[in-house]
């Protein structure tokens, strides 16, 4: 996986596709995007949204999920600055399929489709590296699923907050509650609190207000591999 990892507000390891450019294509798409504020909790883009180009994320964190029929909204992913969302759809000229809300304060970034489209044909290598990302990209998300679709729920979380720090070996903390954290894996928050009793007492996790501190993600592999 990619060292590539925002350690307070970022939930995937995975390059996003955006931070694949090179410095010039995107300082050349920043220069002509729209910046937009978003208060905490202020929705971004809708399911079923025309995809007429995407977002980066400048300031703040953005929980990417979708809105349940009663309000509820479940998040699948959680991105940080230099984070990018929305190009799939944009790249597919299909409507939106996920929800994005701000969870915080935030400042984003719009950058247009055809803008995006023109310096893609202007420079053709700029598109073999994105079409490598997205290969990596479906490989990480399949083995990431298929890791924490199965054992036990300590297991599962550990594989999740593993996957958080990324390859660092030191001690990283996450901006996530115990809500979220349930959320991305289909868990209740109570079995959420058990399971991370049962890691802070390994010595692998200590816990505060919406935070979790990894502190020996190389002891969380271990335990996400363990029956």
């Amino acid at each position: 996986m990619s060292n590539i990892l925002h350690f307070a507000e970022r939930s995937l390891a995975t390059p996003l596709l955006f931070s694949t450019l090179g410095a010039e294509a995107q300082d050349e798409l920043r220069r002509g995007a729209s910046r937009h504020r978003f208060a905490e909790g202020g929705i971004i883009q809708q399911r079923g949204d025309e995809a007429r180009g995407f977002w980066l994320i400048e300031q703040g964190s953005v929980a990417v999920g979708q809105f349940l029929p009663d309000g509820e909204f479940r998040a699948t992913a959680v991105l940080g600055v230099g984070d990018s969302l929305g190009e799939i759809a944009m790249f597919a000229h299909r409507p939106r399929v996920v929800d994005a809300v701000a969870r915080m304060p935030s400042e984003l970034a719009f950058i247009r489709a055809d803008r995006f489209e023109d310096l893609l044909a202007r420079d053709p290598g700029e598109m073999r590296s994105l079409l490598g990302t997205l290969s990596a990209q479906l490989q990480d998300m399949i083995d990431l699923v298929a890791g924490i679709r199965q054992g036990s729920a300590r297991r599962r979380i550990a594989g999740l907050l593993a996957n958080f720090a990324g390859a660092s070996t030191s001690p990283v903390a996450v901006a996530i509650t115990q809500q979220e954290l349930g959320e991305l894996l289909g868990l209740s928050r109570a079995t959420v609190n058990s399971a991370l009793r049962e890691l802070e007492a390994a010595g692998c996790v200590s816990r505060s207000y919406g935070r979790i501190v990894i502190d020996r993600p190389e002891g969380l592999t271990m335990l996400s591999l363990a029956d």
